[in-house]
């Protein structure tokens, strides 16, 4: 018989983060039977191999089903080899490509290796739902597929969206969110984990919970996190995300290249502190005894060291200091917020250029010139640095300034945070 925390302490851990939890009334009743009986609950969360390599923002889900087996819980990291055939349809405004089973099985074995990073290996249940959804009969598939209606389908907003568009939508895909509902029904679940896009499918694990008889799980949805850029979710094919895979000295640079303003997002969406931990580093920024930039370092060490080893994690944390040393940058220059759509910052570009930055616009904006005339003579005197480097130019590419470019001009140094 397991002991485990008190409902208090279970939920401490399991509601961090979260943006909504559907009933949370029957998530405590659930853990105090949990608690009561020594059974432990059953907490699954589904990812599709179509792509080989996992980043950050895959890590969310991973972080809260440690956090259930942390507690005591038993965990089950779903591998959805047959519906990876189909591809997830949520904020898709067209059908997916097709994967092959060669190429699906070969993205599996790596999602294998990479998720136990961060989950127990001995105590994680791997499991891939072609275990039942292969064994379905055309007759199954059909009384499945009979309790749902087509304008319940067309609720979903993607689906509903593509409809009013006049965009396809193939008759596979309406079967994606029925064949995941299946996958809770198999495995029994008690909680299962998803994003806040995926409410539509999580929900149907219930429906279909329900008309097997079964007790309906509790769906806990955890927030889209946004990539390096603090705009869009993280993605590869966007380029603002950390891959888990990536060698120490680049994690970690990524990491302190983010806002300070998303810098409590990630300590609450990529750490296990607590939310109290959390508020308390918080509150001694807001009072002075904590620096921003140390507590940027603590998380960069954190995430970083959660991939990689002691050593390497302190080889890049040296790393990175050095090169702003080397660079004549001091790290604990204050942040000036500068929005991208400020009239006249922009200059204009053919199509589908890369952005350029007037750059007599951006020192006035953060502050460094009192005047566009101002900045404009302090280049043409070589007194302007931006990441430690003298320019001169009057214009400047957006991305060859970075995520978070540092300004100076005479003595006063200022690091920017682009915000739109």
């Amino acid at each position: 018989m397991t002991k485990f925390p008190s409902l208090e302490d279970q939920l401490d851990l399991i509601t961090k983060g979260a943006a909504e939890i559907v009933p949370l009334e029957a998530l405590k009743e659930r853990i105090t039977k949990s608690i009561a009986t020594g059974k432990p609950m059953r907490i699954k969360a589904g990812f599709d191999p179509t792509a080989p390599d996992l980043h950050l923002g895959h890590t969310v889900l991973l972080r809260k089903l440690k956090h259930f087996q942390d507690l005591g819980h038993t965990v089950i990291f779903l591998i959805g080899d047959s519906t990876a055939l189909i591809g997830d349809p949520t904020g898709r405004n067209v059908t997916r490509k097709a994967l092959t089973p060669a190429e699906i099985a070969a993205n599996a074995e790596t999602y294998k290796e990479q998720v136990f990073e961060i989950l127990d290996r001995e105590k994680t249940e791997v499991r891939y739902n072609s275990e039942w959804l292969d064994k379905l009969s055309y007759y199954d598939m059909v009384k499945l597929m009979a309790q749902f209606t087509v304008s319940q389908m067309l609720e979903r907003e993607d689906f509903h969206k593509r409809f009013n568009e006049e965009q396809p939508i193939a008759l596979h895909e309406l079967i994606y969110p029925i064949a995941q509902g299946y996958d809770s029904v198999a495995l029994e679940c008690d909680v299962e984990l998803g994003g806040t896009d995926q409410k539509f499918n999580l929900m149907r694990g219930r429906d279909l919970q329900k008309h097997f008889g079964q007790p309906q799980q509790i769906v806990l949805m955890m927030p889209i996190i946004e990539g390096l850029d603090g705009v869009q979710k993280m993605s590869k094919s966007l380029g603002n995300a950390v891959g888990v895979h990536e060698p120490a000295g680049e994690m970690y640079g990524k990491v302190m290249s983010i806002s300070d303003e998303l810098m409590w997002r990630y300590w609450t969406l990529l750490t296990d502190l607590r939310v109290s931990e959390i508020s308390t580093m918080q509150e001694q920024v807001r009072d002075g005894s904590l620096h921003p930039m140390q507590a940027k370092k603590n998380l960069a060490w954190t995430i970083t060291k959660g991939f990689h080893s002691q050593a390497e994690v302190d080889t890049a944390a040296e790393s990175w200091a050095k090169m702003f040393q080397q660079r004549g940058v001091s790290e604990d220059v204050p942040m000036v917020k500068v929005s991208l759509v400020e009239e006249g910052l922009i200059a204009p570009v053919a199509d589908g250029a890369p952005a350029e930055i007037r750059v007599p616009k951006l020192l006035v904006l953060a502050g460094l010139a009192s005047s566009t005339g101002e900045a404009t003579r302090k280049l043409a005197e070589n007194a302007v640095s931006l990441n430690g480097e003298k320019i001169a130019a009057r214009t400047y590419g957006k991305d060859a300034m970075g995520d978070s470019p540092t300004l100076r001009l005479g003595k006063k140094s200022v690091r920017v945070e682009w915000v739109r």
